[in-house]
């Protein structure tokens, strides 16, 4: 045999050898992951995707009907199917839905070994308590001493908030609100709220929108730039950025903060297919049209959206657990997880002092 023909063989030999090991290292295990459809709730679909890509073969990624309000037993169904899949270990509920606690307590009557981690579902947090091995959520109400805060550090000195009756007839949001009034007075800012039309009980959006544009400009004049600008509504956010590069106030945080909401439409970013949960690149995007519009160091939010970080960290919890890697799901062990998925720190807290797998959480920031 020539040396040409000696080459070829082992170029061949290790083909093969690489080949085996690449079968042996496939997924002994899946791990199922539910969300909403893209339509329906674009961040966890995406996040589910995203860690598909990065754990090939391993992930069943099962999306739930778009009117889930009357299609809850098909919902149950497709859940109670990951159960019936003896190869599927954990099971990963990212819906923002309540209802679905019944599926989880019959996946677990069959199987009381099956992982289930919800990020989140709204059930009643007691019963979820029992059945589920980890729950997690934002924490919405403590988001009313951590904006304020961050607000004042970014050299706020007044902080405005805007909404609209139907909205603050809501507990969270409501309790959020007295949150922000107390923080923001303890810290030595000026707090003004300020409602809208409703664009939940008579007026539309644009009416809303409209508003936002005119009274801004109004409170901007009157308190000067040093003013933080927070909106309890999705659509406000566009306007209030929009204005934020041209008046140079502070924006400390979106009410759903992530760098896809407000941000796109007021920058005009344009962000190919590819680049949608390239969130590097997307705050690059915006850091940089910040500068241009000389609002270096006035606007902030979480790195990534949560809906994409739940289903990614919730993956990674999963599989520590099926391969008993880990012991405990407590806080020190959460913590470096949340870190290594969101590529900043992330905070817990117990939803309640005696719930022990319910925990809430909150991202820290990137500031443009």
């Amino acid at each position: 045999m020539n040396r040409r023909n000696i080459w070829m063989a082992a170029l061949v030999a290790v083909a093969v050898l690489f080949c085996a090991g690449t079968a042996l290292a496939a997924p002994k295990y899946k791990i199922g992951v539910v969300t909403p459809s893209l339509s329906a709730s674009e961040d966890e679909f995406r996040g589910a995707q995203r860690a598909a890509r990065s754990n090939p073969g391993m992930i069943r990624h099962l999306v739930l009907p778009d009117n889930f309000e009357t299609e809850q037993e098909t919902a149950i169904t497709q859940i109670l199917s990951l159960g019936n899949d003896k190869d599927v270990k954990a099971i990963i509920i990212c819906a923002g839905y309540s209802g679905i606690l019944p599926a989880i307590e019959k996946v677990k009557a069959r199987r009381k070994d099956m992982i289930v981690i919800t990020a989140p579902i709204w059930d009643d947090p007691d019963m979820m308590a029992k059945y589920i091995d980890l729950s997690l959520d934002t924490d919405w109400v403590q988001r009313g001493i951590t904006i304020p805060t961050k607000a004042k550090k970014m050299g706020a000195r007044t902080f405005i908030h805007y909404s609209f009756p139907t909205h603050m007839s809501k507990e969270v949001l409501s309790k959020r609100r007295d949150m922000m009034k107390q923080t923001s007075e303890k810290l030595g800012m000026k707090f003004v709220e300020v409602m809208t039309p409703d664009p939940q009980a008579g007026s539309d959006v644009s009416t809303m929108q409209q508003f936002l544009m005119e009274d801004i400009t109004r409170q901007i004049a009157k308190y000067g730039k040093d003013t933080c600008i927070f909106g309890t509504n999705c659509p406000m956010q566009d306007v209030i950025i929009l204005k934020a590069l041209e008046l140079k106030f502070i924006m400390a945080e979106q009410c759903c903060p992530t760098p896809t909401q407000g941000f796109p439409a007021a920058m005009n970013l344009e962000i190919k297919a590819e680049d949608a949960g390239n969130f590097d690149k997307i705050n690059a995007m915006i850091r940089d049209k910040a500068a241009k519009a000389g609002c270096t160091g006035r606007l902030s939010t979480w790195p990534v959206p949560v809906g994409y970080f739940f289903p990614e960290f919730s993956v990674e919890v999963a599989k520590g657990l099926v391969e008993k890697r880990i012991k405990r799901l407590d806080i020190p062990t959460l913590k470096p997880i949340a870190k290594k998925v969101a590529g900043v720190e992330v905070s817990f807290a117990k939803m309640k002092p005696n719930l022990d797998n319910y925990y809430l959480i909150i991202i820290d920031s990137i500031y443009y």
